[in-house]
């Protein structure tokens, strides 16, 4: 089995859009709130304590291939400092939440989709991998659809 590593967001972008209140990429606003669910922050890839932990929702593209298509889409951040989540691991906490992994390929192709379901986080995540051409995963909620993290092949 190989290894991976998972990545929140750039903190870069974090830090600009709690400074600005806008996203970093797009301009829009920025929204906070107390958290109503559980997320998870697209940074520190931690769940948020609903009604208790204030988060930050602005527009996210996690595409940085020039030749990718565009993909914005919602994501929240703790309102306050976290860390960046960069390890070889998936998040305990994230293990419980209805996941997804889309393999892509260059030029951001999206080679192929898989809902994790019963099947097992690392099965799954084998198989993205193990598909031609796939050089990287998006790890997404299966029920929103929302991008949570990137996942290299070590």
């Amino acid at each position: 089995m190989r290894s991976y590593r998972y990545q929140g967001i750039a903190e870069s972008l974090a830090t600009a859009a709690r400074e600005s209140m806008k996203s970093p990429q797009y301009g829009h606003p920025a929204h906070a709130e107390l958290a109503t669910g559980y997320g998870p922050c697209r940074l520190c890839l931690q769940t948020f304590q609903v009604g208790t932990d204030e988060r930050l929702l602005f527009t996210y593209q996690p595409f940085t291939d020039p030749g990718a298509l565009p993909a914005p889409g919602p994501v929240f951040i703790h309102r306050d400092h976290c860390e960046r989540y960069d390890s070889a691991e998936l998040p305990a906490v994230l293990r419980h939440l209805p996941l997804a992994l889309e393999g892509y390929g260059a030029n951001g192709l999206l080679l192929v989709q898989r809902r994790v379901g019963a099947f097992g986080f690392e099965a799954v995540l084998e198989d993205v991998f193990a598909s031609a051409g796939v050089q990287y995963a998006h790890l997404r909620n299966a029920e929103a659809g929302c991008y949570i993290a990137r996942i290299d092949a070590r």
